[in-house]
């Protein structure tokens, strides 16, 4: 029998009849509701979610509740989309769980998934769950919780042939999930008369950093103050995978997230390796990246949207002085670590995983959590 792994990664992630809550309705109703037997933070935006979620996570564990998570995408193992109590679920369990309910419904890869995480917190018995939203909100799969608190990260353009073209309507599919009498948390004030048109009893305006935006929505969950002492680290996002020689990685996928990583770089000259994908701002992200170093290598990563090496690389060409296109992110990387200077991985989470699970790339990880 093939592993639950096998049969996940055989499935699409996109569904073939156009975006819709049918489906996971549906399947949600066979497996008995479980996403209504526990409240829930729901996390939408553009950049930072899983980060935040994680935040959220950690905050309301240390209040002493028992909590269960839901993040995506992974970067190295699936293993991390599914959290209860504070450590990894067994994930082979809860795709076991929900598989043939799924297969005779022909759910998606991510409706799966989140039916899977839904129906394995609520077999953990959780106090509450901090939910991230896959695409947008109004028809992503998680958009079927009975949540109190709603919390949009931010918005950039992404996504624009799903979303919308311009910030305000990716906004509103974001705020979709927004739920009458709930508690709201923004960083970016001006969707505030958008939150309170969709039902919003209160608004708040957090700061801009992850902690704070974690912080503003545990105690609003909460009702009080949280000790905000916590550190959380997740896989690809800023992960010092080396000290000597320096070597980064970070999934930074659209240019919000590029600006978001460069303030926070330790200064080097690096050498980097990116993989984009075409329906991103290819030329603003190279663009912004160019401060970094004179080196860039061009590979292209698993995911069908990726720009071939050859055409990333064409196009890093205006701003980098030495540019290499190679395929293959494994031999991409070894080419960046034959220098022995800095190396920064980054323009996509796709591009990380694959490097992770690739064993011919060896790394020594630092991070924690």
């Amino acid at each position: 029998m093939r592993s639950q792994i096998d049969y996940v990664e055989s499935l699409s992630p996109w569904p073939k009849d156009g975006f819709g809550l049918g489906r996971i309705k549906a399947l949600l109703a066979d497996l008995g509701e479980p996403q209504l037997r526990y409240p829930s933070i729901h996390v939408v935006g553009t950049n930072g979610k899983s980060t935040v979620t994680r935040t959220i996570e950690e905050l309301l564990l240390q209040s002493g509740l028992a909590v269960g998570a839901y993040l995506s995408p992974h970067v190295r193992d699936w293993s991390e989309r599914i959290r209860v109590r504070g450590r990894a679920a067994d994930f082979d369990a809860a795709i076991e769980r929900v598989r043939p309910a799924a297969e005779r419904l022909d759910a998606t890869q991510f409706e799966l998934l989140t039916a899977a995480a839904l129906a394995e917190l609520a077999a953990a018995e959780v106090d509450v769950a901090v939910i991230e939203a896959g695409l947008g909100g109004r028809y992503d799969a998680t958009n079927v919780l009975s949540s109190p608190v709603q919390v949009l990260t931010n918005v950039s353009l992404e996504h624009t042939e799903v979303l919308g073209t311009t910030r305000a309507v990716i906004a509103a599919e974001k705020l979709a999930v927004v739920q009458p009498g709930a508690t709201v948390v923004l960083t970016e004030p001006e969707w505030q008369g958008l939150a309170v048109e969709n039902g919003a009893a209160e608004v708040v305006v957090a700061g801009r950093s992850n902690l704070a935006v974690a912080m503003a929505a545990a105690e609003a969950y909460l009702g009080r103050p949280v000790d905000g002492h916590v550190e959380v680290s997740l896989p690809g996002r800023a992960e010092r995978v080396s000290d000597d020689p320096l070597e980064i990685w970070d999934g930074a996928h659209n240019l919000a997230g590029v600006g978001y990583i460069l303030a926070r770089l330790p200064s080097a000259r690096y050498t980097l390796v990116a993989s984009i994908l075409a329906d991103k701002d290819v030329e603003g992200m190279l663009a912004a990246l160019s401060p970094l170093g004179d080196r860039f290598v061009a590979t292209r990563s698993s995911s069908t949207r990726a720009l071939s090496a050859a055409d990333l690389a064409e196009r890093a060409r205006r701003y980098f002085a030495e540019v290499e296109a190679i395929e293959g992110p494994a031999e991409a990387l070894a080419s960046a670590r034959a220098t022995g200077g800095p190396v920064l991985v980054t323009g996509s989470l796709y591009l990380l995983a694959d490097l992770a699970k690739d064993e011919s790339v060896r790394w020594r990880t630092l991070a924690t959590g």
